[in-house]
């Protein structure tokens, strides 16, 4: 994928990833955020590149020497940054190319694409690669019949989310995720408590109807503040359209949990995955529930209770839910003394319904 007609040779120029970039992302994404976040990218970049799956595409940018030098990235060891070129980016097969930025686009269903771990090394800034990049994560949208393509930054990420603005991203949403504790006696715990007295008409379903769910969410606060949307189950930090096909599979396979009362459904959550991540060393197993909806505060802290027993159940070390960000959801959470997150996550969203900007 070449630059476009006009760029001058100075421009940055996208191609596909290859295995033999890794080295050079890895050189400027190790300290991305410092000692705020540990940054997932050279973990995760050796297999995006040497993926051949059709559903997502994985891409770099790169500037020929004399650009890279001028960046100030000729310091860099032998190996870091430069790699032979082949062609498609911007050196000739054989000769050198620094390799400056990295981006991947998902598609998610037939309309939804996704577009993540955008990054430019901090050197290479000012010269158009974090443009470039999104130009090429939304044309492989486009070019996969997606009408859609979101993202999400971190809240902090002031520069990253002015990136996506210029580039044609707009507001979408933003969530925080709760953090109840995975607890087998929650749900007992919680019936005892003398402060639930009025959750006590509140039940936790053994085998949830997912229409009854579907019916809740799509007249919640929560379905309206998240414009619909809900963790993917198969991509790990992208947010897609909550579908009833969707809830339907996760009450088939258990992971829908609902508490009710005498006549109607009063809250439910879905656990989209249990993942593993290595901390300090150790394993720690992580329930997440990617959607959740409940009608008061009295519904949250019984829901709370099953998610904690569900999670428990799942043998999960931690839990964690994605609830929207406004004052009555967190504010629910926090008055049935359920932990959340620090910062809120911003989806953004760039409508591709118009073909080529």
């Amino acid at each position: 994928m070449t630059g476009a007609e006009g760029e001058s040779a100075s421009d940055p120029v996208v191609r596909e990833a290859r295995p033999a970039d890794a080295d050079a992302i890895t050189a400027f994404t190790r300290d991305t955020w410092g000692e705020r976040h540990d940054d997932y990218i050279p973990r995760v970049f050796p297999d995006w590149a040497a993926s051949d799956d059709p559903d997502r595409g994985t891409f770099v940018a790169t500037l020929p020497p004399e650009a890279a030098d001028a960046a100030g990235l000729d310091g860099r060891a032998a190996g870091d940054t430069h790699v032979a070129g082949d062609g498609d980016g911007a050196a000739d097969p054989g000769d050198p190319e620094a390799v400056v930025g990295c981006i991947q686009a998902v598609s998610l269903s037939e309309w939804e694409a996704w577009g993540q771990g955008i990054r430019v090394d901090p050197a290479a800034r000012g010269h158009g690669v974090g443009t470039a990049l999104s130009a090429a994560a939304l044309d492989w949208s486009r070019e996969r019949g997606a009408t859609v393509c979101r993202n999400m930054v971190f809240s902090w990420n002031v520069m990253g989310l002015g990136q996506s603005r210029a580039v044609g991203f707009e507001p979408a949403t933003e969530f925080r995720f709760a953090e109840p504790d995975p607890d087998p006696d929650a749900i007992a715990r919680g019936a005892a408590d003398a402060n639930d007295v009025g959750a006590a008409d509140l039940d936790v379903l053994v085998d949830p109807d997912s229409n009854a769910a579907w019916a809740f969410w799509s007249d919640s606060d929560a379905r309206d503040h998240l414009r619909g949307l809900a963790l993917d189950p198969d991509e790990s930090w992208a947010c897609s359209a909550l579908t009833r096909e969707r809830l339907a599979t996760a009450a088939a396979e258990d992971r829908l949990v609902a508490v009710a009362g005498p006549k109607a459904l009063a809250g439910f959550a879905v656990r989209t995955r249990v993942t593993e991540r290595e901390t300090d060393g150790e394993s720690v197993r992580i329930a997440t529930y990617g959607a959740a909806a409940w009608r008061d505060v009295d519904a949250a802290g019984a829901l709370y209770d099953a998610v904690a027993a569900d999670a428990a159940a799942a043998d999960a070390d931690d839990a964690r839910v994605l609830i929207p960000e406004t004052v009555e959801h967190v504010s629910d959470t926090g008055a049935n003394r359920v932990p959340v997150a620090a910062e809120p996550d911003f989806v953004m969203c760039a409508d591709l319904s118009g073909g080529e900007p």
